[in-house]
């Protein structure tokens, strides 16, 4: 019976994919002009240069720098900073991999990496102002709003989990675990060689999802596609308070997709607390969204 229901559903798939060929080469196609147009020169770069900070052992300067706010806040040490800096500025999932390039090289524990995968796996800035805010709800303030609801939502949503985590005793603030540098030609080229291989899984996700939502009737509501896919539920929201309110939950939760970029990234760990993580941030982003219109009295976008 286990065996039984994933392989039906896979022949459900299958049987779409043949009968509805037109629009699911249409999105292929949308798909793999996202990857080459964005995720490609958004990524790639962005996760060479972290693998190098990292292989040249530089991420220890954190370890002191964010130390006085990482530990009242999370009870973690000020390397996991790393992790959650990375996944707000460089976007889904560079938070993720971020963590488990640390946890690989023995700069994290596992419990401190899989805790981390639940709020430091979040959207970066250019998506929310320039995709969701400007370009779908009309207004770049709307998008700077969703930017700052969203971090705000990572960090409460990591708060929570940290104080959630068991046996979270003094062993895990005070581990040091040792930091391998080495030589920059040797980091360079294994730098560039991890980027390659990730950008490629993250895309082949982008690939697959984008097909995926095509096969989705177009009466659903763009929150439910978000669920799915992050990108495909944002497109089709509307400008106005309930696509304000909506847009903030479907970037905070991600989609499947954005989670399976996530796994692809992070093999070897534990998804538990991302599963928690995500959907604890959906919930909080829409209730901050709500909330903001509520002071405001109106939306006051337009």
């Amino acid at each position: 019976m286990k065996r039984a229901v994933p392989a039906a559903l896979v022949f459900l798939l299958g049987g779409l994919l043949l009968l509805r060929p037109e629009a699911v080469s249409g999105a292929v196609r949308s798909g793999l002009t996202l990857c080459f147009q964005t995720v490609i020169p958004s990524l790639f770069p962005f996760f060479v240069v972290v693998s190098l900070l990292l292989q040249l052992g530089l991420a220890d300067c954190l370890q002191g720098l964010c130390a006085p706010f990482m530990g009242p806040l999370f009870r973690l040490r000020g390397i996991c900073a790393l992790p959650l800096i990375t996944g707000l500025l460089g976007g889904y999932p560079s938070g993720a991999k971020t963590a488990a390039d640390l946890y690989r090289q023995g700069q994290l524990t596992r419990r401190e990496a899989e805790l981390l995968l639940g709020f430091c796996d979040n959207c970066g800035p250019a998506f929310l102002l320039s995709y969701v805010g400007a370009g779908v709800l009309g207004s770049s303030r709307a998008g700077i709003w969703l930017f700052l609801i969203h971090t705000a939502s990572a960090l409460t949503a990591g708060m929570l989990l940290c104080r959630l985590q068991p046996d979270r005793g003094p062993a895990l603030l005070r581990s040091n675990l040792p930091a391998k540098p080495v030589k920059l030609p040797e980091a360079l080229t294994a730098s560039v060689t991890g980027a390659i291989t990730s950008t490629l899984h993250i895309c082949g996700f982008v690939v697959l999802f984008q097909a995926l939502t095509s096969l989705v009737p177009e009466q659903l509501p763009g929150a439910a596609l978000g669920a799915l896919e992050m990108v495909a539920g944002a497109a089709a929201l509307e400008p106005g308070p309930v696509g304000f309110v909506a847009g903030a939950a479907i970037v905070g939760w991600g989609g499947l997709s954005v989670h399976c970029q996530a796994m692809a990234v992070t093999a070897g760990l534990s998804f538990r607390w991302h599963w928690v993580g995500k959907a604890a941030q959906a919930a909080l982003s829409a209730a901050m969204a709500a909330g903001l219109l509520a002071l405001w009295g109106g939306y006051p976008f337009f």
